[in-house]
């Protein structure tokens, strides 16, 4: 027993010891991997950097010279009808909207399609129902009955389980007899709103020039006031759709199908392979496959389509998840499929490979993540090892403001844009590992809540009556978690850092445990 008194270690023997232990592991081992951490971040950030400015390069000289869709590609009216020729200068056109219980939108969309300015007879809206919801499913049906009173040429599909889910019902949607008659098919998800001139102004581009197998256009965000978080949601898809898109239209007439408001060419999709449900972004999937047939894509960035933005945070983080997971694995089923392709230049190839998925798709998520909230928060606790000012500042910046331009209404906002983006990357990093690695939730499929106006006015008188929650439907252990690590480097940073990089990590800590208690978008109460 006279040993007893001596293993006892006071709280100041600890620390004492784990001091010595972090300084013998210190210099051997953290230093250099830390140092391997960083010579790799400031690579990909580097390519995202050379990515971007060569994208706003071709923006600018896009623009600067004129070279609209119109002037690259023919486009004329189709000719107007006659008492001899009837309809027959307008192709057949199949108009598909997949849905799956959705009740707050499903009249908006299937009403703006039934609204299309097209001979009645040339025009097939086809509305395929995965509802498991037998209330909502009625409630389709009738919508559809409604307009077929009208005379509108409209067809109600079901299917019997939801296997390959939007994939499989847009392929089983094209196995139906009257589809072959249809020349093109225009493809709408559920809170789509196109405008009745839609197939006016996209179907004339495929059918004076034959080498087209799709026309894009851009989104149109009908909530993007509605908070914070749909104004961030809104500075990112600009960018996308104004310089992404249109940089990919106008060079390689490659870019991805973004799964809604586009017009393709059946005989191209045919051609391609059809839809494949391998991964969770059937669209690019086919889009892909389509481009390496020799097929080109073209993007009308005029034209625009209303649909509404996910403005629940549940809701957006697995849009996000399906987003990032999909394109990493589908890069890695078809990246020696492009490269073995014979139909395509060698320069398509690295357009497609390199730039559309290794620096888009895979580098720009995980070096926002892993360089900006791990690796430079932990220059802080090992000084031996420090960032040079150009990768911590100057290259994020000038991305920054490249980002921004798409959207210069929120140009004020872009701090709180970079704080919000830097906490999405930790799911899109966590989704493209997922993705790569094929790991447990790479064929995830959830589908994006779409709120409509009649359930937000409902969920705010709801919220008033009822403001108690489950713990778990809005705190998240993840972003807690970063957010606490973020704020005990910043703290350090401050008694012993000479960086003051603490200046930025409080500000994105805050935003971790902001996000991380679900104080962001708008909180719809459960129903129970």
């Amino acid at each position: 027993m006279e040993y007893l008194p001596s293993t006892i270690l006071l709280p100041g023997d600890i620390r004492q010891q784990m001091e010595m232990v972090w300084e013998q592991i210190r210099v051997p081992l953290i230093v250099p991997v830390l140092k391997l951490a960083v010579s790799l971040c400031l690579l990909m950030s580097v390519m995202l950097f050379i990515e971007r400015v060569y994208m706003a390069v071709v923006i600018t000289l896009v623009k600067m010279f004129g070279r609209k869709p119109e002037r690259r590609y023919k486009w004329e009216p189709l000719k107007e009808d006659d008492l001899e020729l009837g309809n027959s200068s307008h192709p057949m056109v199949l108009v598909q909207i997949p849905m799956y219980n959705e009740k707050e939108v499903y009249q908006l969309s299937i009403g703006a399609a039934c609204g299309i300015s097209w001979p009645s007879d040339r025009i097939i809206v086809q509305v395929l129902d995965d509802s498991t919801d037998p209330i909502i499913k009625s409630m389709v049906e009738m919508e559809c009955q409604r307009w077929a009173n009208k005379g509108i040429n409209i067809k109600y599909e079901i299917r019997s389980n939801r296997n390959g889910y939007k994939a499989g019902a847009l392929k089983e949607g094209l196995k139906h007899p009257y589809v072959k008659h249809c020349d093109f098919v225009a493809i709408f998800d559920a809170d789509f709103q196109p405008e009745p001139d839609f197939l006016c102004r996209t179907i004339p581009f495929l059918v004076h020039n034959p080498q087209l197998a799709l026309v894009q256009s851009r989104w149109k965000f009908v909530n993007a006031d509605e908070c914070l978080m749909t104004r961030m949601q809104e500075m990112s898809l600009d960018y996308h759709f104004t310089v992404e898109q249109e940089v990919g239209s106008s060079t390689y007439a490659f870019f991805g199908f973004n799964g809604t408001a586009g017009v393709w060419r059946l005989s191209a999709l045919s051609e391609a392979g059809g839809w494949k449900d391998r991964t969770t972004v059937e669209d690019m999937d086919l889009a892909v496959r389509a481009s390496l047939k020799g097929w080109k894509f073209l993007y009308l960035g005029s034209l625009k389509v209303k649909n509404e933005l996910p403005s629940t945070f549940k809701a957006y983080r697995y849009q996000q998840h399906r987003w990032s997971c999909g394109p990493a694995n589908l890069f890695r089923k078809m990246v020696m499929e492009i490269i073995k392709n014979k139909k395509v230049s060698a320069w398509k190839k690295v357009h497609v490979i390199y730039s559309f998925f290794f620096v888009r798709k895979i580098v720009a998520h995980i070096v926002t993540f892993v360089f900006y909230c791990v690796v430079l928060p932990a220059t802080v606790l090992v000084p031996e090892v420090e960032i040079p000012k150009w990768g911590a500042v100057y290259i994020p910046f000038i991305i920054t403001l490249l980002n921004a331009v798409g959207t210069p209404r929120s140009l004020h906002l872009v701090v709180f844009w970079i704080l919000f983006e830097n906490v999405m990357s930790l799911h899109r990093t966590k989704a493209t590992f997922i993705g790569l690695l094929e790991a447990g939730r790479v064929n995830e499929w959830i589908v994006t809540e779409k709120l409509g106006d009649a359930l937000k006015f409902k969920s705010a008188a709801k919220a008033l009556k009822r403001p108690w929650f489950r713990i778990g439907d809005r705190v998240h252990l993840l972003e807690m978690a970063t957010g606490g690590y973020l704020l005990l480097c910043g703290c350090y940073d401050v008694v012993y850092g000479r960086s003051h990089y603490f200046l930025y990590l409080f500000a994105q800590a805050a935003a971790f445990f902001v996000m991380g208690f679900g104080y962001v978008g708008t909180f719809i109460p459960s129903s129970s």
